[in-house]
């Protein structure tokens, strides 16, 4: 049986560079004649707050349009481009202006594809097998063929975020929230394994250029890469994005699971790799960020002399609307810092960690903590945030009670948090506006 062929090509310009990796995967060979094609671009999160590309956080439109035109090229008229995004207030305008930033609407004066926000479409249940499901898109679930389109990073959780991993954007919150979940077997990598199942023939495309370090989000560290990666079989291209990032497939729990599902080896031994060659682009990204030696403290935090605080490091149940409001908070909280220590205070965010005996106040930060130890004798002084996702008031509120001084104007604008973070790159040549945009 032949080999998964993976292209991997160096981005020198428009078009032509997507041309050449879809060719050498022969990516595009089993297209079917008239087929509705669904792409699947990674917009992790979006606000209206400020204006700026996304570098490595975003798949770049770029790719998006180069995609689009290689289907034009094939005779494929019915393209939707869909995506359930991340936004803080959950309305349906935010998506709509991220679509008409990244030129989506251009494209569909100029190509006739269409965009979609999922989460004003149908979602169907489906069995991934032994009786678990998850409620997936239906226009994805529908269409002929899917061109997968992720960005090449790493990811806090999940080590590397990639083709499998980015089709967590086609299921709903409900299903999101169940892949955070505390079962330490069935945990999130157990069932990001299993995102790729149901999925029609598809083409991957592994958006280098841009990648991004301790990823998914924009508080990692971009690079400038300039790599795709691409193949017809979205394992095979995870496995080489992997490399690509500097770490073995088998570093990846959910690739190790993926394999598994598939009866493959998880390694490169069974994959055909073509064009450039893995070496010669790998570069290692860390994944993780850092924390002190008892993972109870960011390392950048202890470091700051902080004392009477334990914020403990983030795990695999912690999920995405919580997760996209836990580095704004940390950030807060260092930003409080005055030099007198704290009364032992302890946060505990996502859906496992256990309250420390002896601590004098505990933050339950979240429904899912609130709901796990609101009875918990082993805490002395209760502090729930109790939304889901949290709301900024009710966090200025729990962390003035702990004693801890936090510039409410710091969560209250938690959504134009991405303009700090991105202004790191603003004016640096490399890294360009325009592959965020369609002229």
């Amino acid at each position: 049986m032949d080999k998964p062929i993976v292209a991997i090509a160096r981005y020198e310009k428009p078009l032509e560079s997507l041309r050449k990796a879809v060719e050498l995967c022969k990516g595009m060979d089993h297209l079917p004649a008239n087929a509705r094609v669904f792409i699947k671009p990674n917009i992790v999160f979006w606000t209206r707050k400020v204006a700026f590309p996304k570098w490595g956080v975003i798949t770049t439109s770029r790719m998006v349009e180069d995609a689009v035109i290689l289907l034009k090229e094939r005779g494929i008229e019915d393209i939707t481009i869909g995506e359930g995004m991340v936004v803080v207030t959950r309305d349906k305008e935010t998506p709509a202006h991220a679509f008409e930033s990244l030129g989506y609407n251009e494209l569909n004066k100029r190509y006739g594809i269409k965009a979609i926000n999922v989460f004003e479409r149908e979602f169907r249940e489906v069995d991934l097998g032994n009786g678990e499901t998850l409620n997936f898109n239906a226009d994805i679930l529908g269409s002929d063929f899917v061109v997968d389109i992720p960005v090449l990073k790493t990811h806090a959780q999940t080590v590397a975020s990639l083709g499998i991993k980015n089709l967590k954007g086609m299921i709903d919150i409900n299903s999101r929230k169940k892949c955070h979940n505390a079962d330490p077997e069935k945990n999130l990598n157990y069932w990001v394994a299993r995102l790729a199942d149901p999925m029609p023939p598809m083409l991957t495309i592994l958006d280098g250029i841009y990648t991004t370090e301790r990823g998914p989000s924009f508080d990692g560290r971009i690079r400038r890469s300039n790599i795709i990666v691409a193949s017809a079989d979205v394992l095979s291209a995870d496995m080489v994005g992997a490399k690509v990032l500097g770490y073995e497939p088998s570093a990846v729990p959910h690739l190790v699971h993926a394999a598994k599902n598939r009866n493959r080896p998880c390694d490169l031994s069974g994959v055909a790799v073509v064009g450039e060659r893995i070496e010669d682009v790998a570069a290692l990204h860390k994944h993780t960020f850092p924390y002190n030696q008892t993972d109870t403290l960011p390392l950048p935090m202890e470091k700051m002399g902080i004392r009477g605080l334990s914020y403990r490091k983030y795990d695999l149940t912690l999920c995405t609307y919580c997760s996209s409001v836990n580095g704004v908070v940390i950030a807060a909280v260092a930003g409080a810092w005055k030099g007198t220590p704290w009364d032992d205070v302890e946060v505990l965010t996502g859906k496992s960690m256990s309250p420390t005996p002896g601590m004098k106040k505990t933050i339950l930060f979240g429904k899912c903590m609130y709901q796990r130890h609101k009875d918990n004798p082993d805490i002395q002084e209760m502090i729930a945030i109790k939304g889901c996702p949290p709301q900024p008031r009710s966090i200025v509120e729990a962390f003035h009670r702990a004693g801890i001084e936090i510039n409410p104007s710091i969560i209250e604008n938690a959504d134009a948090a991405p303009g700090f973070f991105m202004n790191r790159y603003e004016g640096k040549p490399e890294f360009e506006a325009a592959h965020f945009t369609v002229t």
